[in-house]
């Protein structure tokens, strides 16, 4: 039987949008989308969403932002990667859909550490490259502030080691695009006794967003106590059981002598079974918010801790540990308050 090898169609062009066809102001493109849906949603319409290579517009009004080029010859902007348009008065951009994190000085952030060298330690915080985290840069057990040694340097291994997470604020950048990272406070510094996630979407679906406040304390139902939420600004988001400082009734000098003895343990506490219920029905509310597009914050993840709960509430058979199919559907009505 002889075999018969057919030429492939062509694909059918690309429709774009005509200017001329348009009365608006935005050059052709299509920014707004129906005024009933949600942004969230808006976001992922097809006709929303470019393709690199692609012709955003070729009106001269409109200037490029980042994401785009524009064509020898020619007004049009083109986009240079896959991702959501963005208008910005007369600047056009195009924010991508899944991008690495970008580091910003003053920027809260979990990490975790990858390598460990003589002065300091590379720290993998979802950026394109690794930031450090100098031994000059972390407060020493007891509070003193002196000068590094060379037995500071034998001892780093003792304060970080390979695998171990930590929250800390980016000081500075350098000109190859990593970080200079720093945990002299105690608000930053190692993490135990919880759980870490990581989230995509810092860069157009939703995921972290830059808020007020990225750490928090939540007073859980259900004998649950108190767990702290850390939601580091390059996606990593850390949940844990609280821990009280010990001493901070003392004197302000003081309370780095207090808690040196545990600021760099790696041995976590006892968790009750309640509190580990709580801080999986919180990564739960997380996970939803991800999997919609929906950004995460304090507000967001409050509401949707509140709405997970009053659902288990209606439903005291069953866990909300886990928000999926018609439980996670009813989580987000309340949400959008349907």
């Amino acid at each position: 039987m002889a075999i018969t090898i057919l030429a492939p169609a062509p694909a059918a062009p690309h429709q774009t949008v005509n200017d001329s066809d348009d009365d608006s102001d935005n050059g052709g493109v299509d920014l707004e989308g129906d005024s009933d849906m949600r942004p969230s949603k808006r976001a992922r319409r097809s006709k929303d969403i470019v393709t690199p290579g692609e012709t955003v517009t070729d009106d001269p009004q409109w200037m490029r932002g980042h994401g785009t080029y524009i064509a020898s010859s020619s007004t049009e902007i083109i986009a240079t990667v896959a991702g959501t348009i963005q208008k910005t008065n007369k600047l056009l951009s195009v924010r991508p859909l899944r991008a690495r994190y970008t580091p910003e000085i003053g920027d809260l952030v979990v990490g975790r550490i990858i390598e460990v060298q003589s002065k300091r330690w590379r720290v993998d915080v979802g950026a394109p490259v690794l930031a450090g985290l100098p031994l000059s840069a972390i407060n020493l057990p007891g509070g003193i502030l002196r000068k590094r040694t060379e037995t500071d340097e034998l001892q780093i291994r003792t304060f970080f080691s390979e695998g171990d997470l930590l929250v800390a604020e980016v000081q500075s950048l350098y000109q190859d695009g990593s970080a200079s990272l720093h945990t002299r406070s105690l608000k930053y510094g190692k993490l135990r006794n919880g759980v870490f996630i990581s989230v995509s979407g810092t860069g157009g679906g939703g995921g972290v967003v830059r808020a007020r406040r990225q750490v928090w304390t939540i007073d859980t139902v259900h004998g649950g106590g108190k767990v702290d939420v850390i939601l580091g600004v390059n996606g990593y988001i850390w949940i844990s059981k609280h821990v009280e400082v010990a001493g901070s009734d003392t004197a302000i000098t003081r309370i780095e002598d207090s808690v040196s003895s545990t600021v760099y343990s790696s041995q976590n506490d006892e968790i009750p079974a309640e509190t580990r219920r709580e801080i999986a029905r919180i990564r739960g509310v997380i996970t939803l918010l991800v999997e919609e597009g929906l950004r995460v914050d304090e507000d967001m993840v409050m509401r949707g801790y509140e709405a997970a709960v009053m659902v288990d509430d209606e439903n005291p058979g069953e866990s909300t540990s886990y928000l999926g199919g018609e439980m996670g559907k009813r989580v987000l009505d309340m949400l959008s308050g349907t």
